[in-house]
């Protein structure tokens, strides 16, 4: 005789006596079937089948036996080695999707969640989630670009870096993504300009309010629209309009895309031995990028998009830190104890006392510039050199050179114009027709 579980025994038993209450007009059959918590056909089969063949028909001849879906014990074994040896450090959907791509194992995420809690290897988390309304997409790509960075271990050693990433409010996808130092004015700027000369014009950037991008007076408090950083600055020249988030629920898009990385860069760092900064920037711009967007990124709600082509010629000066001085007596400008030294021009005899600006371009040179003239380059010591010529906007959009007018280019080269004798012959005529003039007083005729 066929060995009967013990729990599969009790459930039997007490099947057994809610039916014979029933059958005992105790209960009637639909309340029991509600106290066995099934429905009243099943409890219509279980009925006949009692009376037809007994307390064996109540029994489940499923139980005691292997499930036929049942995973190979050597196979669950491999998953757990594989996970403690080499991708301990990887979280499970990382997980899950090196099994599939290097070692050809297809089991669902489900599955291989439960045999990585199951053995301890990762932790169950339960999810607490507060009642917040998600803020809908942008329609279009180039409407609406977050920026952010995030301060990580990414090399898995004791260095921190900062991963400065813009993203597409529309489709999650990433335009820019470099480690730097320090998130700072100029890395952020690097990174805007990116996109820009990439891209086109965007309508929004959506930032936190951290100093380089936002003044504000009062910790906590809004932010002051008035007093621009340097990068408040550049947006407001390129008319692109800056959104401060004032707590991290409302960049929720951005702090879960960091998630993201944060769980899978520094494991791709490390299967690919890389170590050193140029080579993680180098490996994020030649390959990660493109498999990150192939893997995360979506369509946006319409065709079409937002960004327009840009035609600025002057982005080394709008993505630049630009600061105001005099000039002194002798043509020159003190900049970080150097003096930047003003060579003659053909625009002034001098530009003694004049306000200029400096500007401190991101590849580290500075240039002085007075209105749309540039008066000099500089490298970063103050040592001078030539500088790109300065370039006027026409009305058709093309850039011309700038031209001096022909009397101050006359006097810088010194040389007697082809017309000269023309004009001396001029002067004499005037000269003796001075006296022959009639100055009239008043207003007749």
């Amino acid at each position: 005789m066929e060995q009967i579980p013990a729990t599969e025994a009790e459930r039997t038993m007490k099947v057994q006596e809610v039916i014979l209450r029933a059958m005992a007009k105790k209960i009637s059959w639909w309340q029991a079937a509600e106290i066995l918590g099934i429905s009243e056909r099943t409890m219509r089969r279980w009925k006949f089948g009692y009376e037809t063949h007994g307390f064996r028909a109540l029994y489940d001849k499923r139980k005691g036996k292997p499930s036929w879906r049942k995973t190979p014990t050597a196979e669950v074994e491999r998953v757990m080695a594989l996970y403690r040896e080499h991708y301990a450090d990887l979280n499970v959907v990382h997980f899950h999707e090196k099994l599939a791509e290097e070692h050809g194992i297809h089991w669902s995420y489900t599955w291989v969640k439960n045999v990585l809690q199951d053995a301890g290897l990762v932790k169950k988390i339960r999810c607490r989630r507060k009642h917040l309304k998600r803020r809908p997409r942008k329609p279009l790509s180039g409407m609406m670009l977050h920026i952010d960075g995030s301060h990580h271990r990414w090399f898995q050693d004791d260095r921190w870096y900062d991963l400065i990433v813009i993203l597409d409010d529309a489709t999650s996808e990433i335009y820019y993504a470099q480690l730097v130092e320090d998130e700072a004015t100029r890395s952020v700027m690097a990174a805007l300009r990116h996109v820009v000369e990439s891209q086109g014009w965007f309508a929004t950037i959506y930032s936190d309010r951290a100093g380089h991008f936002f003044q504000t007076p009062k910790a906590g408090g809004p932010v002051d629209t008035r007093q621009l950083t340097q990068v408040g600055r550049a947006m407001k020249e390129l008319g692109i309009r800056m959104i401060p988030a004032y707590s991290p629920q409302a960049r929720g898009r951005s702090e879960r895309s960091f998630g993201t990385w944060q769980g899978r860069l520094p494991q791709e760092l490390r299967l690919r031995q890389i170590k050193t900064l140029e080579a993680a920037n180098q490996f994020l711009r030649e390959a990660y990028i493109a498999e990150f967007n192939r893997k995360f990124a979506r369509p946006a709600a319409q065709t079409g998009t937002a960004f327009v082509p840009l035609k600025r010629q002057d982005l080394d000066r709008v993505f630049s830190v630009q600061h105001e001085r005099v000039v002194n007596k002798d043509n020159t400008v003190r900049w970080a104890n150097h003096f930047l030294q003003i060579e003659p021009t053909l625009l002034r005899s001098t530009m003694a006392d004049l306000e200029v600006t400096v500007y401190e371009h991101l590849d580290g040179t500075l240039t002085i510039g007075y209105g749309p003239h540039t008066l000099g380059g500089y490298s970063s010591e103050g040592e001078p050199f030539v500088p790109t010529p300065t370039r006027r906007p026409t009305r058709d959009g093309h850039r011309l050179p700038f031209r001096p007018k022909r009397s101050a280019l006359r006097a810088a080269l010194g040389s007697t114009p082809a017309d000269a004798h023309l004009l001396s012959k001029t002067n004499e005529k005037t000269k003796q027709s001075g006296n022959k003039r009639v100055h009239r007083v008043g207003g007749g005729r």
